[in-house]
């Protein structure tokens, strides 16, 4: 069979090398100058490739069950797959990385593979359509028109994209339906007058999603403070559970229950007796939290512990209050949620069930990953469950 692979990306690539182990005639086509592009910039640089933790409750879809299904079929064939690339790995916490720590390692292990495995690729090739004649798709370019058997659809979301994207229009010209993307992995945005305050500072916080007065998601690491919002990680990963009903509670303090810090700072108030409140709380807390804290309750700079409500101030510490009104824009963010819902996709060869000898790979699809190395998971998960059918 002749296949051809719109994008040649993390998903694309795999898809490629995969479907020449079955013995089919493969092409890449890639709008950019090279592959693997995003691939790069993944893990700042250094692509955390794969995490030690695989769990569920790392990946995100609409369709959860269906891609329970990809999950536990390939989860364990990921690392076997990179082995077999040559590639030694480097853990650090869980977080899998080339021992290089360069994503250039994991690139070009890829190119060389696709190299020898005779594989064409076409760069600086845009794909325009894409149409179905007969048993033939045919692909129409910014350069030529091309013919083939078969042809999958690895052209990621819409993270990161500053130009012109067609991957989910070339899925709807099929008749596929979209769940709406929404940007994934991604700072949240407030409105509140106060962020200049505390911008430029980055701390470790446990931070906590409520919706209709219901925890949904709680995170622990470094919060990066914005002069817009929130940032880090830890936003990140609640950031896929963004609407216009969330509200964020930031505790400052996660290293002590709440119903114990008052007792604790009692006992820090005496021990440094002739101290402020401000000057106690400087000793764990940035100072230009503990100003802005201030200020929202008006406290003097100059009270003492037991000059205050003690209780508004713990309240403060343990559950700072962030409404997000919405998230940084798609190019702002590392990946997108929702895109082909897993229903219309045969997940046992990744077909189309709406069109015979179409395939859809990566992040075009309805799943989405945690931060650590889990949405590149799905990219090579679902590229290594392509099956060719004749």
């Amino acid at each position: 069979m002749k296949v051809f692979i719109i994008g040649g990306g993390a998903s694309g690539m795999v898809s490629a090398i995969n479907i020449r182990r079955q013995n089919h005639d493969v092409t890449i086509l890639e709008q950019n100058a090279k592959l693997g592009k995003k691939l790069l910039i993944t893990g700042n640089g250094h692509c955390n490739y794969w995490n030690e933790l695989q769990d569920l409750e790392k990946y995100h879809s609409n369709n959860i069950e269906l891609f329970k299904e990809i999950f536990i079929k390939q989860k364990d064939k990921v690392l076997d797959f990179f082995d077999s690339l040559g590639i030694v790995p480097k853990i650090k916490n869980g977080y899998y990385y080339p021992f290089s720590n360069q994503a250039t390692c994991i690139l070009n292990a890829l190119i060389n593979k696709i190299e020898k495995e005779n594989i064409k690729v076409i760069c600086n090739e845009q794909v325009k359509d894409i149409k179905k004649i007969d048993n033939k798709f045919i692909i129409n370019t910014n350069n030529k028109v091309y013919e083939c058997d078969k042809v999958v659809i690895s052209t990621g979301s819409l993270a990161g994209i500053k130009d012109e994207y067609l991957g989910y229009q070339f899925a709807k010209d099929f008749n596929h339906q979209i769940i709406k993307p929404e940007p994934s992995l991604v700072a949240l945005i407030g409105n509140d007058s106060y962020y200049h305050y505390w911008d430029g500072v980055r701390c470790e916080a446990k931070v906590s999603l409520i919706s209709n007065n219901k925890l949904i998601k709680e995170e622990l690491g470094e919060i990066q403070f914005t002069n817009y919002g929130i940032s880090g990680i830890c936003i990140f990963n609640l950031s896929t559970y963004f609407n216009n009903n969330v509200t964020i509670k930031i505790n400052f303090v996660p290293w002590y229950k709440e119903d114990n810090l008052k007792e604790w700072l009692n006992i820090q108030n005496n021990k440094l007796s002739n101290y402020s409140l401000k000057q106690i709380l400087e000793g764990f807390l940035n100072y230009k939290i503990v100003n802005l804290i201030f200020k929202l309750l008006k406290i003097n700079d100059d009270a003492k512990w037991e000059d205050i409500n003690q209780d508004k101030l713990i309240t403060y510490l343990t559950s700072f209050p962030f409404k997000p009104i919405k998230t940084k824009e798609f190019i702002n963010a590392q990946t997108t949620k929702g895109g082909i819902p897993l229903n219309e996709i045969d997940i046992n060869t990744m077909e189309s069930k709406i069109v015979k000898g179409l395939y859809f790979t990566g992040e075009i699809l309805d799943v989405n990953g945690d931060c650590g190395g889990y949405n590149l998971g799905f990219a090579w998960m679902s590229a290594l469950q392509i099956k060719i059918n004749n």
